[in-house]
Protein backbone atom coordinates (compact mmCIF):
# COMPACT_ATOMS: atom_id res chain seq x y z
CA UNK A 1 0.00 0.00 0.00
CA UNK A 2 1.49 3.45 -1.08
CA UNK A 3 1.85 5.82 1.44
CA UNK A 4 -0.12 8.89 1.72
CA UNK A 5 0.79 12.42 0.70
CA UNK A 6 0.43 15.05 3.63
CA UNK A 7 -2.60 16.44 2.24
CA UNK A 8 -4.18 13.06 1.77
CA UNK A 9 -3.44 12.19 5.65
CA UNK A 10 -4.58 15.63 6.80
CA UNK A 11 -7.61 14.82 4.82
CA UNK A 12 -7.82 11.56 6.14
CA UNK A 13 -7.36 12.55 9.94
CA UNK A 14 -10.52 15.23 9.45
CA UNK A 15 -12.20 12.50 8.20
CA UNK A 16 -12.09 10.16 11.19
CA UNK A 17 -12.00 12.33 13.71
CA UNK A 18 -15.13 11.26 14.93
CA UNK A 19 -14.28 7.41 14.66
CA UNK A 20 -11.22 8.86 16.98
CA UNK A 21 -13.58 10.02 19.77
CA UNK A 22 -15.84 7.73 20.25
CA UNK A 23 -12.72 4.83 20.44
CA UNK A 24 -11.21 7.41 22.81
CA UNK A 25 -14.26 7.67 25.20
CA UNK A 26 -14.67 3.79 24.77
CA UNK A 27 -11.00 3.25 25.89
CA UNK A 28 -11.39 5.77 29.14
CA UNK A 29 -14.43 3.87 30.08
CA UNK A 30 -12.57 0.74 30.38
CA UNK A 31 -9.58 1.49 31.63
CA UNK A 32 -10.00 4.21 33.81
CA UNK A 33 -12.41 3.45 36.86
CA UNK A 34 -12.32 7.24 37.89
CA UNK A 35 -13.91 8.15 34.70
CA UNK A 36 -16.57 5.57 35.27
CA UNK A 37 -17.46 7.07 38.43
CA UNK A 38 -17.59 10.84 37.55
CA UNK A 39 -21.48 12.13 36.87
CA UNK A 40 -22.03 12.40 33.59
CA UNK A 41 -21.81 16.11 33.21
CA UNK A 42 -17.68 15.61 34.40
CA UNK A 43 -17.55 12.82 31.75
CA UNK A 44 -19.03 14.68 29.20
CA UNK A 45 -16.68 17.58 29.72
CA UNK A 46 -13.67 15.16 29.56
CA UNK A 47 -14.66 13.94 26.49
CA UNK A 48 -14.60 17.04 25.17
CA UNK A 49 -11.56 17.90 26.16
CA UNK A 50 -10.26 14.46 24.16
CA UNK A 51 -11.92 15.34 21.38
CA UNK A 52 -10.11 18.64 21.80
CA UNK A 53 -7.61 17.35 21.74
CA UNK A 54 -7.64 15.13 18.53
CA UNK A 55 -8.38 18.59 17.03
CA UNK A 56 -5.30 20.00 17.50
CA UNK A 57 -2.98 17.66 17.26
CA UNK A 58 -5.14 17.83 13.66
CA UNK A 59 -4.73 21.64 13.26
CA UNK A 60 -1.04 21.07 14.56
CA UNK A 61 -0.10 18.43 11.92
CA UNK A 62 -1.66 20.57 9.17
CA UNK A 63 1.26 23.37 10.07
CA UNK A 64 2.91 23.37 12.88
CA UNK A 65 5.11 26.64 12.45
CA UNK A 66 1.82 29.07 11.38
CA UNK A 67 1.08 29.91 14.71
CA UNK A 68 2.11 28.27 18.14
CA UNK A 69 -0.33 26.46 19.61
CA UNK A 70 -0.75 26.78 23.44
CA UNK A 71 -2.22 25.19 26.66
CA UNK A 72 -5.46 26.76 26.25
CA UNK A 73 -6.60 25.16 22.83
CA UNK A 74 -6.87 21.75 24.54
CA UNK A 75 -7.78 22.86 27.73
CA UNK A 76 -9.99 25.79 26.86
CA UNK A 77 -13.40 23.98 26.73
CA UNK A 78 -13.23 22.08 30.24
CA UNK A 79 -15.27 23.90 33.06
CA UNK A 80 -12.98 25.60 35.60
CA UNK A 81 -14.55 23.09 38.11
CA UNK A 82 -13.19 20.55 35.83
CA UNK A 83 -9.52 21.37 36.40
CA UNK A 84 -10.37 21.34 40.47
CA UNK A 85 -11.84 18.23 40.28
CA UNK A 86 -9.45 15.80 38.08
CA UNK A 87 -5.67 15.69 39.45
CA UNK A 88 -2.75 16.04 36.88
CA UNK A 89 -2.40 12.37 37.53
CA UNK A 90 -5.34 11.67 35.91
CA UNK A 91 -5.14 14.18 33.38
CA UNK A 92 -1.99 12.22 32.19
CA UNK A 93 -3.95 8.79 32.05
CA UNK A 94 -5.95 10.89 30.11
CA UNK A 95 -3.38 11.92 27.41
CA UNK A 96 -1.95 8.94 27.43
CA UNK A 97 -5.07 6.97 26.17
CA UNK A 98 -5.96 9.35 23.89
CA UNK A 99 -2.52 8.99 22.41
CA UNK A 100 -2.88 5.35 22.38
CA UNK A 101 -5.77 5.29 20.34
CA UNK A 102 -4.63 7.78 18.00
CA UNK A 103 -2.00 6.25 17.54
CA UNK A 104 -2.90 2.91 17.06
CA UNK A 105 -5.96 4.19 14.45
CA UNK A 106 -3.70 6.37 12.51
CA UNK A 107 -0.19 4.87 12.34
CA UNK A 108 -1.34 2.15 10.49
CA UNK A 109 -0.91 2.28 6.41
CA UNK A 110 0.96 5.83 7.37
CA UNK A 111 4.47 6.53 7.55
CA UNK A 112 6.78 7.41 10.04
CA UNK A 113 6.42 11.32 10.35
CA UNK A 114 2.92 10.84 11.12
CA UNK A 115 4.11 8.41 14.38
CA UNK A 116 6.65 11.34 14.87
CA UNK A 117 4.33 13.67 14.74
CA UNK A 118 2.20 12.25 17.37
CA UNK A 119 4.76 11.44 20.27
CA UNK A 120 5.91 15.10 19.74
CA UNK A 121 2.74 16.70 19.79
CA UNK A 122 1.72 14.06 22.77
CA UNK A 123 5.36 15.35 24.44
CA UNK A 124 3.79 18.86 24.27
CA UNK A 125 0.35 18.43 25.26
CA UNK A 126 1.79 16.65 28.33
CA UNK A 127 4.17 19.45 29.30
CA UNK A 128 1.26 21.77 28.35
CA UNK A 129 -0.75 20.09 30.67
CA UNK A 130 1.79 20.18 34.00
CA UNK A 131 2.01 23.89 33.28
CA UNK A 132 -1.87 24.42 33.78
CA UNK A 133 -2.01 22.83 36.82
CA UNK A 134 1.54 24.34 38.03
CA UNK A 135 -0.19 27.53 37.34
CA UNK A 136 -3.37 26.62 39.39
CA UNK A 137 -1.07 26.12 41.50
CA UNK A 138 0.92 28.55 42.18
CA UNK A 139 -2.41 30.55 41.84
CA UNK A 140 -4.26 28.65 44.48
CA UNK A 141 -0.59 29.12 47.02
CA UNK A 142 -0.90 32.83 46.48
CA UNK A 143 -4.56 33.11 47.55
CA UNK A 144 -4.23 30.49 50.24
CA UNK A 145 -1.26 32.62 51.68
CA UNK A 146 -3.15 35.55 51.60
CA UNK A 147 -6.32 34.14 52.91
CA UNK A 148 -3.94 32.27 55.81
CA UNK A 149 -2.51 36.03 56.63
CA UNK A 150 -6.13 37.63 56.50
CA UNK A 151 -7.31 34.36 59.24
CA UNK A 152 -4.32 34.99 61.34
CA UNK A 153 -5.22 39.35 61.28
CA UNK A 154 -8.39 38.42 62.40
CA UNK A 155 -7.65 35.93 65.52
CA UNK A 156 -5.03 38.48 66.54
CA UNK A 157 -7.49 41.63 66.62
CA UNK A 158 -10.09 39.60 67.53
CA UNK A 159 -12.42 40.54 64.88
CA UNK A 160 -14.07 37.46 64.17
CA UNK A 161 -16.88 37.72 61.99
CA UNK A 162 -19.55 35.26 60.72
CA UNK A 163 -17.20 34.42 57.94
CA UNK A 164 -13.78 33.49 59.63
CA UNK A 165 -15.38 29.75 59.91
CA UNK A 166 -15.93 29.54 56.56
CA UNK A 167 -12.56 30.78 55.52
CA UNK A 168 -10.95 28.59 58.11
CA UNK A 169 -12.28 25.65 56.16
CA UNK A 170 -10.90 27.01 52.85
CA UNK A 171 -7.92 26.72 54.27
CA UNK A 172 -8.49 22.76 54.76
CA UNK A 173 -7.97 23.27 58.37
CA UNK A 174 -6.99 19.68 60.08
CA UNK A 175 -7.49 20.55 63.41
CA UNK A 176 -10.30 19.61 65.91
CA UNK A 177 -10.95 20.70 69.32
CA UNK A 178 -8.97 22.72 71.75
CA UNK A 179 -6.22 25.57 69.96
CA UNK A 180 -3.57 27.49 70.93
CA UNK A 181 -1.11 30.32 69.89
CA UNK A 182 2.38 30.60 70.12
CA UNK A 183 4.12 33.78 69.69
CA UNK A 184 7.59 34.85 69.11
CA UNK A 185 10.29 36.37 66.93
CA UNK A 186 10.55 35.72 62.82
CA UNK A 187 13.83 34.19 62.60
CA UNK A 188 16.12 35.89 59.08
CA UNK A 189 15.17 32.80 56.78
CA UNK A 190 11.46 31.51 57.49
CA UNK A 191 11.22 28.00 56.57
CA UNK A 192 7.01 27.90 56.60
CA UNK A 193 7.34 24.39 55.06
CA UNK A 194 9.50 22.83 57.46
CA UNK A 195 7.15 24.78 60.52
CA UNK A 196 4.61 22.45 58.49
CA UNK A 197 6.18 19.42 58.53
CA UNK A 198 6.74 19.37 61.99
CA UNK A 199 3.79 20.34 63.09
CA UNK A 200 2.05 17.41 60.76
CA UNK A 201 4.61 14.91 61.78
CA UNK A 202 2.88 15.83 65.66
CA UNK A 203 -0.17 14.90 64.53
CA UNK A 204 -0.97 18.89 64.60
CA UNK A 205 -2.38 21.93 62.16
CA UNK A 206 -0.88 25.38 62.14
CA UNK A 207 -2.00 28.83 60.29
CA UNK A 208 1.09 31.18 60.27
CA UNK A 209 1.28 34.84 60.12
CA UNK A 210 3.97 37.06 60.18
CA UNK A 211 3.67 40.10 61.70
CA UNK A 212 7.01 42.14 61.34
CA UNK A 213 9.86 40.77 63.17
CA UNK A 214 6.92 38.60 65.01
CA UNK A 215 6.07 35.17 64.13
CA UNK A 216 2.63 33.79 65.46
CA UNK A 217 1.28 30.18 64.83
CA UNK A 218 -2.07 29.09 65.54
CA UNK A 219 -2.09 25.15 66.20
CA UNK A 220 -4.35 22.86 66.38
CA UNK A 221 -4.08 19.08 67.43
CA UNK A 222 -5.55 16.67 65.34
CA UNK A 223 -8.57 14.44 66.48
CA UNK A 224 -7.28 10.87 66.60
CA UNK A 225 -11.17 9.60 65.79
CA UNK A 226 -10.85 11.65 62.55
CA UNK A 227 -8.16 9.21 60.84
CA UNK A 228 -5.80 12.28 60.30
CA UNK A 229 -3.44 11.47 62.93
CA UNK A 230 -2.72 8.63 61.07
CA UNK A 231 -2.43 9.74 57.84
CA UNK A 232 -0.54 12.91 59.05
CA UNK A 233 2.32 10.15 60.54
CA UNK A 234 2.25 8.02 57.04
CA UNK A 235 3.25 11.31 55.47
CA UNK A 236 5.39 12.92 57.89
CA UNK A 237 7.59 9.01 57.44
CA UNK A 238 7.87 10.11 54.01
CA UNK A 239 8.80 13.81 54.45
CA UNK A 240 11.62 12.52 56.64
CA UNK A 241 13.09 10.11 53.98
CA UNK A 242 12.94 12.93 51.93
CA UNK A 243 14.52 15.20 53.58
CA UNK A 244 18.14 16.14 53.80
CA UNK A 245 20.22 16.02 55.91
CA UNK A 246 18.30 13.72 57.96
CA UNK A 247 19.88 14.48 61.48
CA UNK A 248 18.61 18.05 61.10
CA UNK A 249 14.74 16.76 60.20
CA UNK A 250 15.41 14.55 63.62
CA UNK A 251 16.47 17.76 65.66
CA UNK A 252 13.40 19.67 64.68
CA UNK A 253 11.17 17.46 64.77
CA UNK A 254 11.70 14.87 67.38
CA UNK A 255 10.41 11.45 68.01
CA UNK A 256 7.26 10.64 66.19
CA UNK A 257 3.89 10.78 67.68
CA UNK A 258 3.11 8.58 70.31
CA UNK A 259 -0.83 6.94 70.72
CA UNK A 260 -1.81 9.57 72.78
CA UNK A 261 -2.26 13.27 72.12
CA UNK A 262 0.91 15.33 72.80
CA UNK A 263 -0.07 18.67 74.74
CA UNK A 264 0.62 22.38 72.97
CA UNK A 265 3.39 22.27 75.19
CA UNK A 266 4.88 19.26 73.78
CA UNK A 267 4.54 20.40 70.36
CA UNK A 268 5.22 24.42 70.98
CA UNK A 269 8.90 22.60 71.97
CA UNK A 270 9.31 20.71 68.94
CA UNK A 271 8.15 24.11 67.01
CA UNK A 272 10.78 26.67 68.42
CA UNK A 273 13.85 25.94 66.79
CA UNK A 274 11.82 27.58 63.64
CA UNK A 275 11.48 31.07 65.00
CA UNK A 276 14.31 33.49 65.74
CA UNK A 277 16.02 34.22 68.89
CA UNK A 278 14.52 35.32 71.86
CA UNK A 279 11.40 34.30 73.93
CA UNK A 280 8.65 31.74 72.43
CA UNK A 281 5.41 32.16 74.37
CA UNK A 282 2.55 29.96 74.35
CA UNK A 283 -0.72 31.11 75.05
CA UNK A 284 -3.40 29.25 76.58
CA UNK A 285 -6.13 26.40 75.01
CA UNK A 286 -9.42 27.10 73.72
CA UNK A 287 -12.20 25.18 72.92
CA UNK A 288 -11.63 26.07 68.98
CA UNK A 289 -10.41 28.27 66.35
CA UNK A 290 -13.25 30.85 66.67
CA UNK A 291 -12.50 31.62 70.21
CA UNK A 292 -8.13 31.79 69.24
CA UNK A 293 -8.17 35.28 69.90
CA UNK A 294 -8.25 34.78 73.63
CA UNK A 295 -5.48 32.80 73.62
CA UNK A 296 -3.77 35.29 70.77
CA UNK A 297 -4.20 38.25 73.06
CA UNK A 298 -2.54 36.05 76.52
CA UNK A 299 0.43 34.80 74.11
CA UNK A 300 1.27 38.71 73.07
CA UNK A 301 0.95 40.28 76.25
CA UNK A 302 3.45 37.81 77.97
CA UNK A 303 5.56 38.10 74.75
CA UNK A 304 5.78 42.11 75.87
CA UNK A 305 6.68 41.01 79.10
CA UNK A 306 8.54 38.00 79.04
CA UNK A 307 12.13 40.32 79.36
CA UNK A 308 11.03 40.69 82.65
CA UNK A 309 11.53 37.42 83.75
CA UNK A 310 15.33 37.13 83.30
CA UNK A 311 15.48 33.41 83.39
CA UNK A 312 12.21 32.38 81.56
CA UNK A 313 12.13 29.15 79.71
CA UNK A 314 11.94 28.53 75.71
CA UNK A 315 9.13 28.13 74.95
CA UNK A 316 7.25 29.82 78.28
CA UNK A 317 3.72 29.47 78.84
CA UNK A 318 1.55 32.92 79.28
CA UNK A 319 0.06 31.81 82.62
CA UNK A 320 3.38 31.67 83.78
CA UNK A 321 3.83 35.61 82.76
CA UNK A 322 0.76 36.35 84.60
CA UNK A 323 2.61 38.93 87.20
CA UNK A 324 4.37 40.97 84.92
CA UNK A 325 1.13 40.96 82.71
CA UNK A 326 -0.60 42.38 85.69
CA UNK A 327 1.67 44.56 86.47
CA UNK A 328 2.14 45.90 83.11
CA UNK A 329 -1.64 46.45 83.27
CA UNK A 330 -3.43 42.89 81.82
CA UNK A 331 -7.02 42.64 82.93
CA UNK A 332 -7.44 39.39 81.67
CA UNK A 333 -4.05 38.52 84.37
CA UNK A 334 -4.80 40.16 86.70
CA UNK A 335 -8.87 38.44 87.01
CA UNK A 336 -7.10 35.11 86.57
CA UNK A 337 -4.87 35.52 89.08
CA UNK A 338 -8.01 36.54 91.46
CA UNK A 339 -9.80 33.83 90.20
CA UNK A 340 -7.42 31.07 90.21
CA UNK A 341 -5.32 31.63 93.81
CA UNK A 342 -6.60 34.09 95.58
CA UNK A 343 -10.56 33.82 95.59
CA UNK A 344 -10.57 29.85 96.23
CA UNK A 345 -8.44 30.78 99.28
CA UNK A 346 -11.24 33.10 100.52
CA UNK A 347 -13.73 31.61 100.07
CA UNK A 348 -12.42 28.20 101.60
CA UNK A 349 -14.14 26.38 104.76
CA UNK A 350 -11.21 27.68 106.72
CA UNK A 351 -9.84 30.69 107.24
CA UNK A 352 -6.34 29.68 107.71
CA UNK A 353 -4.84 29.10 104.74
CA UNK A 354 -5.36 32.57 103.40
CA UNK A 355 -3.40 34.11 106.57
CA UNK A 356 -1.16 31.48 106.47
CA UNK A 357 -0.21 32.49 103.04
CA UNK A 358 0.01 35.78 104.15
CA UNK A 359 2.28 35.44 106.82
CA UNK A 360 4.38 32.97 105.11
CA UNK A 361 5.19 35.55 102.00
CA UNK A 362 5.35 38.48 104.25
CA UNK A 363 8.08 36.90 106.41
CA UNK A 364 10.69 36.13 103.14
CA UNK A 365 9.18 32.17 103.32
CA UNK A 366 10.48 31.21 106.51
CA UNK A 367 8.44 28.69 108.48
CA UNK A 368 9.88 29.82 111.81
CA UNK A 369 8.70 33.31 111.25
CA UNK A 370 5.62 32.40 110.20
CA UNK A 371 4.97 29.70 113.27
CA UNK A 372 6.17 32.53 115.32
CA UNK A 373 3.93 34.97 114.02
CA UNK A 374 0.67 32.60 113.93
CA UNK A 375 1.80 31.12 117.53
CA UNK A 376 1.75 27.28 115.61
CA UNK A 377 4.38 24.97 115.04
CA UNK A 378 6.60 25.08 112.51
CA UNK A 379 4.75 21.57 111.03
CA UNK A 380 1.47 23.28 111.29
CA UNK A 381 2.71 25.81 108.55
CA UNK A 382 3.62 23.18 106.48
CA UNK A 383 0.53 21.09 106.72
CA UNK A 384 -0.91 24.20 105.61
CA UNK A 385 1.14 25.17 103.28
CA UNK A 386 0.45 21.61 101.43
CA UNK A 387 -3.33 21.83 101.84
CA UNK A 388 -2.37 24.93 99.53
CA UNK A 389 -0.83 23.50 97.13
CA UNK A 390 -3.30 20.94 96.55
CA UNK A 391 -5.97 23.80 96.58
CA UNK A 392 -4.92 25.85 94.26
CA UNK A 393 -1.85 23.64 92.12
CA UNK A 394 1.07 26.45 93.34
CA UNK A 395 3.42 25.59 95.44
CA UNK A 396 4.23 28.69 97.35
CA UNK A 397 7.80 26.90 98.84
CA UNK A 398 8.72 28.05 94.96
CA UNK A 399 10.64 31.63 94.44
CA UNK A 400 8.80 31.52 91.03
CA UNK A 401 5.68 30.48 92.32
CA UNK A 402 5.82 32.36 95.51
CA UNK A 403 5.89 35.24 93.19
CA UNK A 404 2.62 34.68 91.46
CA UNK A 405 1.01 33.94 94.76
CA UNK A 406 2.31 37.02 96.35
CA UNK A 407 0.71 39.02 93.07
CA UNK A 408 -2.34 37.19 93.10
CA UNK A 409 -2.70 37.91 97.31
CA UNK A 410 -1.91 41.62 96.67
CA UNK A 411 -4.72 41.89 93.45
CA UNK A 412 -7.02 40.32 95.39
CA UNK A 413 -6.95 42.49 98.34
CA UNK A 414 -7.09 45.21 96.11
CA UNK A 415 -9.89 44.04 94.34
CA UNK A 416 -11.85 43.70 97.73
CA UNK A 417 -14.63 46.46 98.27
CA UNK A 418 -13.79 49.02 101.30
CA UNK A 419 -15.58 48.66 104.28
CA UNK A 420 -17.93 51.86 105.47
CA UNK A 421 -18.98 53.18 108.57
CA UNK A 422 -22.14 53.71 109.32
CA UNK A 423 -23.22 56.99 110.09
CA UNK A 424 -24.50 56.81 113.84
CA UNK A 425 -26.63 60.31 114.75
CA UNK A 426 -26.66 61.81 118.10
Amino acid sequence: MAARTKQETLAWLRQIAGELATATLKRLEDTLPWYREMPPGRRSAVGLVAQQGIRSFISWYDDPQSTPWIAADVFGTAPRELLRSVSLQQTLQLIRATVEVVEERVTRGTDDSVREAILLYSREIAFAAADVYARAAEARGLWDARLEALVVDSILSGEADDALPSRIAALGWHGHGEVAVLVGTTPPVLDVDQLRRTARHLAADVLIGVQGNRLVLVIGRADERSGWTIAGREEAARDRLAEEPKDEVARMEGEPADDHQLSFLDIAQRLESGFGPGAVVLGHPVPDLVEASRSARAALAGFAVVRAWRRSPRPVLADDLLPERALAGDPVARSTLIARIYRPLKDHSTSELLGTLWAYLDNGRSLEGTARELFVHPNTVRYRLKRITDLIGYDATGPREALILHSALILGAISEPVPTRRRVGR
